[in-house]
C-alpha cells in the first residue's frame, strides 16, 4: 500500500526558492504582466501544487523555473535551484541544469514525444547527451527506467513508437525521461489532464511512489482539485499573476482564507452531489418516437494488412426520449466516438439499426437528410476548432440559418441577437472574432450556434473538458437552463462522471464497444452493478484530502 505523502515527505531544506518573481511579456500593445512579484519555496521531498485558472500565471511560473520562457519575456526577481540563481546563468549553464537538477513533465505526451523515433531511442539519446553513458549502458538504463515507471515488458516496449502506446503509457515514458538523471526536482505541468480517470489514478500513484522511493520534490501545476487533494502536501492558489493563498493542503481545502479559493472550490463538481436533476418520472409513451433509438447496433472497421476487422461498437441498444439528457461515459477506446458517428450517419452499422429523430441517417438522402440535419445540433470539445476563425460570432451563429434558408437576412440577425442573449453574451459580441473571446465565451458561442435551428436532438461531445473549473460550472448551468427552455433531447458524451452526474437524467457506461451499465444517474453512481463502473467511480479523485486519503487506502487494500 502506498504511504500517504503527508507522512513520508521529509520537507528538510529548500530545493527551489522563488523570490519576488515578476514576469512581463512585450507585445505590440506594450507590456503585459503575467507574474506580479510571487514568492514561494519547494522543500525537499515535498509535493507543492500551484492551482488557478487559465491566465493565472501558474504555467508561466513553472516554465520560468527552468528558463523556458520565450525571448519576449522580461523576468526580474530571483529563482534559486539548490542555491544557484537561475536568472544569472548563461543559456549553456541552464541547459546543463535541465534534466540533471530539474526536469519537466508536459501536459500532452503525444506532442512532447517525437513521433518518428522509437521511445527507447529518445530515452537513450537523452541519457547519452546528459548522462555521459555509452549506448549499451544507456539502453540498459532506459529499460530499467521503463520498468521503474510501470511499462509492461520494457525490453520489448523500448522498440515501440509513441503512437503504438496508450496515452497513459506515453505519459509514463515522459516520466521516465524526467527522472532519467535523478533530478531532485520535477515540474509536472497538468500531467493527467488528457488522461482517462483510471489512467489518471495510476499516474498519480506513480508520482507519489517515485517521490517516496527516490525522495524527489514535485512542483505540480493543475486545475484539477481532485488531483491536488490526492497528491499535494501544500497548495498555492494563483489569480491574475498573484498568489492569493498558500497553505497546507488540508487547511486550504477545509478552511480557505481567500474568497477566490472559496469560489474555486465551490465550482468543483462533486461526484455524489445530491443537487442533480430529478430523474424522469413520467411514463414513457410508446406511441411517441424516441429522439434517438439504437437497436442491436454493431459498427465494424475493416482490417488492414494481416489485421482482422475491429468491432468498435457491439450490439448496442439505447433510447433517448424527447427532452431527456442521457450521459454516455467511458474511457478512450470504449466506442463513444464511433457511436456518435453512427448517430450522425458518418459510419454505417454492420448490423442493427440507428433511428435518429425517426430517420436512418446512414441511408437518408435529399430532403429527408436536410430535415434531419436541421433538427440536429452538435457541441464539440474544442470551440476554437469548431468556430470558423474568419467569421465573426454573428456570422458563425447565423450560418446554419443561412444554409437552411431560414428567414430573411434581417430575421437571421434578430435570431442571432436572441441566441447571444440566451447564452448570456453581450449583443456587441456578434462583431467579434473567436480569437477575441475566452474559452468559456467561445463555448457559449458554440452553444448558440448549435441551438440556432431549435434542434430536437443535441450531441455534446466533451463540451466542458477544456474549460477551467469555474467556467465549466457556469457553462454546465447555462446548458441546463437552455435544455429546460428549448426542451431538446441530448446525448452528453464525457469521461467525467462528476460532470455528467450533475446534469444527466440517465447514464450509460460503455466499455470495449458495449454498454455495460444503463440506468438512472442516481442509481448508476450510488449503486453500480458492473465491476467496471465501480472501478471508474473509485478512480475519480475527490476534492477533499481526507476523504481521498481514505478512498486511496481502501482501494489499496482491495488490490
Amino acid at each position: 500500500m502506498a504511504i500517504s505523502p503527508r507522512t513520508t515527505a521529509t520537507h528538510t531544506g529548500r530545493v527551489l526558492s522563488v523570490t519576488e518573481l515578476h514576469v512581463a511579456f512585450s507585445t505590440e500593445n506594450g507590456k503585459v504582466e503575467a507574474l506580479k512579484g510571487i514568492t514561494f519555496d519547494v522543500k525537499k521531498g515535498e509535493i507543492l501544487a500551484i492551482v488557478g485558472e487559465s491566465g493565472s500565471g501558474k504555467s508561466v511560473a513553472a516554465r520560468a523555473a527552468l528558463g523556458l520562457l520565450p525571448r519576449t519575456a522580461i523576468v526580474t526577481g530571483s529563482i534559486e535551484l539548490l542555491g544557484r540563481d537561475l536568472l544569472n546563468l548563461s543559456p549553456r549553464d541552464l541547459q546543463s541544469i535541465r534534466g540533471r537538477k530539474a526536469s519537466m513533465i508536459f501536459q500532452e505526451p503525444a506532442s512532447a514525444l517525437d513521433p518518428v523515433y522509437r521511445v527507447g531511442d529518445q530515452l537513450v539519446e537523452a541519457l547519452m547527451a546528459h548522462g555521459d553513458l555509452a549506448r549499451k549502458s544507456a539502453r540498459e538504463r532506459a529499460i530499467e527506467l521503463l520498468n521503474l515507471v510501470g511499462i509492461p515488458d520494457p525490453a520489448k516496449r523500448i522498440r515501440s513508437y509513441p503512437h503504438q502506446l496508450s496515452g497513459g503509457q506515453q505519459q509514463r515514458v515522459m516520466i521516465a525521461m524526467a527522472i532519467a538523471l535523478d533530478p531532485p526536482l520535477i515540474i509536472a505541468d497538468e500531467p493527467t489532464t488528457a488522461l482517462d480517470v483510471t489512467v489518471q489514478a495510476s499516474i498519480m500513484e506513480l508520482l507519489r511512489s517515485l517521490r517516496d522511493r527516490l525522495g524527489i520534490s514535485i512542483l505540480l501545476i493543475s486545475h484539477n482539485m481532485g488531483v491536488v487533494a490526492d497528491l499535494a502536501d501544500r497548495i498555492i492558489v494563483m489569480n491574475k499573476g498573484e498568489i492569493v493563498e498558500d497553505g497546507e493542503v488540508n487547511q486550504v481545502f477545509a478552511a480557505p482564507v481567500a474568497e477566490y479559493t472559496r469560489t474555486l472550490l465551490a465550482a468543483v463538481p462533486r461526484l455524489f452531489d445530491e443537487a442533480r436533476p430529478d430523474e424522469l418520472v413520467k411514463e414513457r409513451d410508446s406511441t411517441i418516437e424516441p429522439a434517438l433509438r439504437l437497436d442491436n447496433v454493431t459498427v465494424t472497421y475493416p482490417g488492414g494488412f494481416r489485421r482482422p476487422p475491429v468491432k468498435a461498437v457491439k450490439k448496442v441498444n439505447l433510447e433517448i426520449a424527447p427532452g431527456e439528457i442521457l450521459g454516455l461515459v467511458g474511457e478512450s477506446g470504449s466506442g463513444k466516438s464511433t457511436l456518435t458517428k453512427a448517430v450522425l450517419g458518418l459510419v454505417s452499422p454492420a448490423s442493427g439499426q440507428v433511428r435518429t429523430l425517426g430517420v436512418d441517417p446512414a441511408v437518408a438522402r435529399g430532403s429527408e437528410l436536410t430535415r434531419l440535419r436541421r433538427n440536429l445540433g452538435m457541441v464539440f470539445q474544442d470551440p476554437r476548432s469548431s468556430l470558423n476563425p474568419r467569421m465573426t460570432l454573428g456570422e458563425g451563429i447565423a450560418e446554419p440559418l443561412a444554409i437552411h434558408k431560414v428567414g430573411s437576412k434581417n430575421d437571421r440577425r434578430k435570431r442571432t441577437l436572441e441566441l447571444l442573449d440566451a447564452v448570456q453574451l453581450p449583443s456587441n459580441f456578434a462583431q467579434r472574432f473567436p480569437h477575441e473571446l475566452s474559452g468559456g465565451q467561445r463555448q457559449r458561442a458554440s452553444l448558440a450556434r448549435a441551438l440556432s435551428l431549435s434542434p430536437k436532438l443535441v450531441l455534446a461531445d466533451e463540451p466542458t473538458s477544456a474549460l477551467d473549473v469555474s467556467v465549466q460550472a457556469a457553462v454546465l448551468e447555462l446548458f441546463l437552463d437552455l435544455q429546460r427552455e428549448f426542451n431538446f433531447a441530448c446525448l452528453f458524451i464525457t469521461h467525467d462522471l462528476a460532470v455528467v452526474g450533475s446534469l444527466a437524467h440517465r447514464l450509460a457506461v460503455m466499455r470495449y464497444g458495449e454498454i455495460v451499465e444503463l440506468g438512472s444517474t442516481r442509481e448508476v453512481l450510488h449503486s453500480p452493478r458492473h465491476a467496471y463502473t465501480r472501478n471508474l467511480i473509485n478512480a475519480v479523485p475527490l476534492p477533499d484530502p481526507g476523504a481521498q486519503a481514505l478512498k486511496r487506502e481502501a482501494r489499496a487494500k482491495a488490490v
